[in-house]
């Protein structure tokens, strides 16, 4: 087996085997990544057993294994749990800390609480479907997937950041073949409102909708395409939604604000026989993005040096073109491989 990528010979743990923690577990192993896993549910870690998967009973007997990367895969609302409950088991060792939460605010913030601040590196992979537990987890979930990496702001106050850093993206660019955006804990939560949270309490707005109309059954019966896709992600746990959606208030709430008023532009058009055109156009650079392909990081990659270390001065270059959308592609001893966008 391979230890985890630029930290040391420890495995890589994966606390919480549900959709995205099963399917990371699943996806390391295959790539020879030497990877430990647990969850708290006996029925998943019997799964995750059956399926050739090295679990540990608990966090005492994953953090026996003295991980050098431990990824929280919990709900979001047992991370704080989690971490105070790790804090102890792996106070001995030099485990990095990183997560694959929706949401990065609180979760640094839990982290802080817990006294594991300064192993914490954020993160996010920017995949998923509608379906949870470790039965709908695949491999094929986060191969290749684009990831958000965070980091503190400020960063003087993790002066450990930039190597951790360094390991965490050495994982999502190495054997998980992903990208990875490194942009600061705000950045990702205000981001991640707009094309996750938000379209998830309006997909779940039009499920009830429908829920409540007269015409229901007559409705449902005559759906399709744009009702499917419209309100596809409202198939997920409704308990999940909430949490991710509490969670990440402080963007979310302006961000449906902004949509209310919008909407609001379209029904007094629609009353008053108004013009839309502005509305249905006000995107069309976006519309032509997302016929072109979808993903903006088709431009040329340049190589960031790192002769001298990982420094915060690294850091701070990465997080400033990865926030005017720049990706990072690949790591090495000597530089970091930047993609720009297109």
């Amino acid at each position: 087996m391979t230890p985890a990528p630029g930290g040391g010979e420890g495995p890589v743990a994966v606390v919480g085997l549900g959709l995205v923690g099963g399917s990371l577990a699943r996806l390391l192993a295959a790539r020879g990544v030497d990877v430990v896993a647990t969850d708290t549910d006996a029925g998943t870690r019997a799964d995750a057993r059956a399926v050739g998967l090295r679990v540990a009973d608990d966090l005492t007997d994953l953090c026996a294994a003295d991980p050098a990367l431990v990824v929280l895969a919990v709900p979001l609302r047992a991370v704080r749990t989690t971490l105070a409950e790790l804090a102890p088991l792996v106070a001995g060792g030099d485990a990095t800390l990183t997560d694959v939460g929706s949401v990065k605010g609180p979760v640094r913030a839990a982290a802080l609480a817990a006294g594991l601040a300064d192993r914490y590196v954020g993160a996010h992979p920017m995949a998923g479907t509608e379906h949870s537990g470790f039965a709908a987890s695949d491999a094929g979930l986060l191969d290749g997937a684009p990831w958000a990496v965070t980091v503190a702001e400020p960063r003087a106050a993790a002066a450990d950041e930039p190597r951790r850093l360094a390991q965490v993206l050495r994982l999502v660019t190495g054997p998980l073949a992903g990208t990875a955006a490194v942009v600061t804990d705000d950045r990702h939560d205000e981001a991640a409102a707009l094309v996750s949270h938000v379209p998830h309490v309006l997909a779940t707005q039009l499920l009830n909708a429908v829920a409540g109309a007269p015409v229901r059954d007559l409705a449902l019966g005559l759906a399709a395409g744009s009702f499917r896709d419209g309100t596809r992600v409202a198939l997920t746990d409704p308990a999940r939604t909430e949490a991710m959606v509490t969670e990440n208030a402080a963007w979310v709430a302006p961000a449906l604000r902004k949509a209310v008023r919008d909407l609001e532009v379209v029904i007094g058009a629609l009353e008053t026989n108004g013009s839309l055109h502005d509305v249905f156009h006000a995107a069309d650079d976006v519309r032509e993005l997302r016929a072109a392909g979808g993903r903006r990081h088709a431009g040329p990659q340049e190589a960031l040096p790192v002769g001298d270390g990982w420094t915060a001065r690294v850091v701070d270059e990465l997080v400033a073109r990865c926030t005017a959308g720049a990706v990072v592609v690949g790591v090495d001893d000597a530089a970091v491989r930047v993609r720009a966008p297109r």
